[in-house]
């Protein structure tokens, strides 16, 4: 017995030894020709088709009977290599006896009856039906193998693993990206509906999303005319007139017949003050615009009276022309702005004048050339130079006078400019050196020559005020900052020159009214206070006031007795009185004692125990 006990031992080993080996020939083998997508082995019918898979494990029945159809999984339209292989032994009785499932770290064998392992043949094969085949394909530094006792286990194993979590990988034949490609995601590649889309963006006032779709949709079809027109649309709302007109006019390149494109270019022509342009336009449309050819003629005739009043100097007449012209919807017509310009800077309404400008839509030079022409270019340049000298941008008028002579030098007007810009820049420059080179007469003569060319530029006299209030010459140095804040109401410098002069002759109401007009545009200018709070502390000494309690930096005063509050309330000008006794109030007074530094010239009274 102890004998035949040795015999099966040895045999195991020799059986374990053996089936080792070729678990490793079946590894060596299965790297140098392994199939991407592995397929399960077909259960075996009869010891026929046993033999063959003991002699070949590579191989695998094409045909597979009914029922192994119904527990096989499909991987590939053609029959690949086995990813597992069994080794079967034969009993004297004609069973097949399996191996169980064998690790890298041991060789133990276990002989079952075959049907306690067709009851529960996922128990040694839980590992595999976690993850299905993917464990084929991972690495092959730690290589597991399941060896099972017949084919019948196997394929009860691919029924469990076709309802694992991961399951096996499948692959279809035909088109890969459609397969996986959303409803959505074909229906974005339709131009027609990228155009719906745009439109109702258009709708929505979100014209460069609707630009974007637009753009989208002329990428997939660029030989729609509508696509371009659209496009247009967009462009026109977002102010990129020059781009509306090339995609106008490449949809009429593509359908010449179509009447939106016409239409929406003679559009453009109009808003942009072209009404000769508009008018042929709209003639060459199949549907002729009644209304739009009524706004043209009309824009023409107040473009004639412009020119008309243009010549007599009637400048008021200009800007009410102008004014009718935007009311018909010519809105962005460089010419029409240049026109208000103009007639503001010849009424010394320079800061309107300014305003006015920087509304003016600014288009390249080339492309105003090409659509204007360069005589109209010529004159916005020259009105933009004038306006730049106007508010002391000296060599932006410079440059801007020498491009309007280019385009147009026979203009005498646009001369003049180019002269008036030279002789200003130039006399600003070295008056300003002289100036901080203390020499103030010779200062002075530079500016005088200066506005012989500009007599109303605001920066040279608010210079030669300065040389002015240096010499001693205070009224007329006054007289040189109310000329340029005649011009230029808001030009803080003049102003501020003004004051002091006012003050230098003892003008103290002027004086007072000039510094809070600018501590109210410049609550934080430390210089403007004090010059402020020196002049009333003057005042208040001469009509003999109490300034013991006034400090600079701060016109809120502590109240402590009966007599300084009757003082105060009844002194001239505005008092603001807070009551407090609590120490809840110091949020209150903190408050306070900001608003006082806004409005020096108030009396801020704190009024306590007493």
């Amino acid at each position: 017995m102890e004998g035949k006990i040795n015999k099966n031992k040895v045999e195991k080993v020799v059986l374990g030894c053996t089936f080792m080996g070729k678990i490793f020939k079946f590894k060596t083998n299965k790297l140098r020709n392994s199939s991407s997508v592995h397929s399960l082995p077909i259960k075996t019918v009869n010891n026929t088709q046993q033999k063959e898979s003991k002699g070949s494990p590579n191989h695998e029945s094409k045909v597979p009977t009914e029922t192994q159809a119904r527990k096989s999984i499909t991987f590939s339209h053609t029959p690949t290599d086995s990813a597992r292989s069994s080794i079967q032994q034969k009993e004297p009785n004609g069973n097949s006896l399996g191996l169980a499932r064998i690790s890298t770290s041991s060789t133990t064998t276990t002989i079952r009856p075959r049907d306690s392992e067709t009851k529960s043949p996922s128990k040694d094969l839980s590992t595999p039906k976690l993850t299905g085949n993917l464990l084929m394909n991972s690495s092959y530094s730690s290589p597991r193998t399941s060896v099972t006792r017949n084919n019948k286990e196997l394929n009860s194993v691919s029924c469990s693993v076709n309802n694992s979590v991961m399951g096996n990988i499948m692959r279809k034949s035909g088109d890969g990206v459609s397969q996986f490609r959303s409803p959505r995601s074909n229906r974005i590649l339709d131009p027609e509906v990228l155009k719906s889309m745009g439109n109702e963006a258009y709708k929505q006032g979100r014209f460069s999303e609707a630009l974007a779709l637009y753009e989208r949709a002329i990428a997939i079809d660029s030989n729609k005319a509508t696509y371009h027109c659209n496009k247009s649309a967009a462009l026109i709302g977002l102010g990129r007139f020059q781009h509306a007109i090339v995609e106008c006019e490449e949809a009429i390149r593509i359908d010449p017949s179509y009447p939106r494109a016409h239409s929406r270019l003679a559009t453009i022509y109009f808003r942009l003050g072209e009404a000769e342009k508009a008018l042929n336009c709209n003639k060459e449309t199949p549907y002729f615009d009644s209304e739009l050819d009524f706004q043209a003629q009309a824009l023409q005739v107040h473009f004639n009276k412009c020119s008309e009043a243009r010549k007599v100097k009637d400048w008021k007449v200009i800007l009410k022309e102008t004014q009718s012209a935007i009311s018909l919807g010519v809105d962005s017509a460089p010419k029409v702005y240049a026109l208000q310009t103009e007639a503001l800077l010849k009424l010394l309404r320079q800061q309107e004048a300014y305003t006015i400008y920087e509304k003016m839509p600014k288009f390249d030079l080339d492309w105003c050339n090409k659509l204007f022409g360069p005589v109209s270019s010529a004159y916005l340049l020259m009105i933009g130079a004038q306006v730049y000298l106007a508010a002391g941008r000296f060599e932006d008028a410079v440059t801007a006078s020498q491009k309007a002579a280019k385009l147009d030098p026979s203009n005498t007007d646009v001369n003049v400019v180019v002269r008036r810009a030279r002789a200003a820049t130039s006399a600003r420059l070295s008056g300003n050196l002289l100036f901080k080179a203390s020499k103030f007469t010779e200062a002075c003569a530079v500016y005088n020559e200066g506005l012989e060319y500009d007599p109303f530029n605001s920066v040279l006299l608010c210079n030669r005020a300065a040389c002015r209030s240096k010499l001693g010459q205070f009224e007329k140095a006054i007289e040189d900052c109310n000329v340029a804040l005649t011009v230029q109401p808001n030009y803080s410098k003049a102003m501020l020159r003004r004051a002091d002069c006012n003050a230098k002759l003892e003008r103290w109401e002027a004086a007072i009214q000039d510094y809070e007009m600018l501590i109210r545009e410049k609550p934080g200018d430390e210089e403007v206070a004090r010059a402020l709070f020196e002049i009333q502390l003057k005042l208040k000494m001469l009509r003999g006031e109490d300034v013991k309690d006034l400090k600079f930096g701060s016109n809120l005063v502590c109240i402590s007795s009966n007599d300084r509050f009757r003082h105060y309330v009844t002194s001239p000008g505005m008092s603001v009185v807070l009551f407090c006794n609590k120490a809840t109030h110091k949020q209150v007074v903190l408050v306070l004692e900001q608003t006082c530094k806004r409005f020096p010239s108030v009396n801020f009274l704190k009024v306590g125990k007493f």
